[in-house]
């Protein structure tokens, strides 16, 4: 038996519900642009319980720390990197207290994002420094009360790497997801299909990975159908999309994404076989509503091709076609087509 209640929860679950946007949201409660949203985890301690409330109350399974930003490279870009055992522990007490006091089983996620920094060789940062720190990120929110560490929005494999092992050290299980921000591929160029021996190779207490962030529903889901082709029946596999396409609209970032397209991008996640299913950047708790009503009333259907998805949730990339469409159930598919039309001439 797991002695880890998200390992648990897994086990008693067929799908959990992780939570939506931090950064987002929080400026509607009047976070300013290029300010830490970490430093709310001890200023405004009632606005980052709010939110995690909300979210809760949308049916969230499992809610993110305010500590995405929470190494010491970040934080020093506002003179806190001084500061990450106290922001760091401070973000996971928040978050389990209202898990604890919520009535129901929530898991608390560590949230750890990337350091901002490249690491070498393309840049200057080692990977033993930037493990060290992510250590240090790591062990103060499971000090804090963090049931799993959480690594999102990675890009290369250098920085996995390191975030990977400065997580195994507080010995608790890991979520990674990277980004597919970039033609469908990171940003450092790793693509979908490389990611799951890459998890493997890289994260040694890994519970669950897949993607988050990236461009949009669609994109994400193509990376779910690339990555899904060479997981293993028991991977879990996680999706946490942002709410549609960002849009600058009267000076604003505005994501395009509405509830019914949020709810129907959970449907294809799922059939897709994720079984954590959570939105990234735009998504409130309305649109996480709708995501859980959806998820309770769905009957798995046979798994989406890239076209499924594109008709659903939008346009894809280029390079998320492409991956997409090169799995080896569709690789099948095209042969039998192929192979069907030469029969008829």
């Amino acid at each position: 038996m797991p002695n880890n209640r998200f390992q648990q929860l897994l086990l008693e679950r067929d799908w959990l519900l992780a939570d939506g946007a931090t950064g987002t949201n929080y400026f509607s409660m009047g976070l300013q642009s290029g300010d830490a949203p970490e430093l709310w985890n001890v200023e405004h301690p009632d606005r980052v319980s709010r939110l995690h409330q909300q979210f809760i109350d949308a049916g969230a399974d499992i809610v993110l720390t305010n500590s995405f930003g929470g190494s010491a490279y970040r934080l020093k870009l506002h003179q806190a990197q001084n500061r990450v055992t106290e922001l760091n522990v401070a973000a996971a007490q928040v978050a389990r207290t209202c898990a604890d006091t919520s009535g129901q089983t929530v898991i608390v996620a560590g949230s750890m994002g990337p350091t901002g920094e490249i690491l070498e060789p393309v840049g200057t940062l080692s990977v033993e420094a930037a493990q060290s720190a992510f250590a240090e990120q790591a062990q103060a929110l499971a000090d804090g009360g963090a049931d799993v560490i959480w690594l999102e929005t990675m890009s290369s494999k250098e920085e996995l790497q390191a975030a990977g092992a400065g997580a195994a050290e507080c010995r608790l299980p890991v979520v990674a997801t990277m980004t597919f921000d970039t033609n469908g591929s990171t940003m450092m160029g790793v693509p979908p299909p490389r990611l799951v021996e890459l998890y493997r190779e890289t994260v040694p207490r890994l519970a669950a990975y897949g993607a988050n962030c990236g461009v949009g529903a669609a994109d994400l889901v193509g990376t779910l159908i690339a990555m899904r082709s060479h997981a293993e029946a028991a991977d879990i596999l996680v999706a946490k999309a942002n709410c549609g396409i960002p849009q600058f609209v009267d000076g604003e970032i505005q994501y395009s994404g509405t509830p019914e397209l949020m709810a129907e991008y959970a449907r294809l996640a799922r059939d897709c076989g994720a079984r954590i299913i959570g939105g990234c950047c735009g998504t409130t708790p309305v649109h996480l509503a709708a995501m859980h009503r959806a998820l309770l009333e769905h009957n798995l259907r046979s798994a989406p091709d890239i076209e499924a998805v594109v008709e659903a949730l939008g346009p894809v990339t280029a390079g998320t076609r492409s991956a997409g469409s090169d799995s080896p159930e569709t690789r099948v598919e095209k042969r039998r087509s192929r192979g069907g039309r030469r029969r008829r001439a």
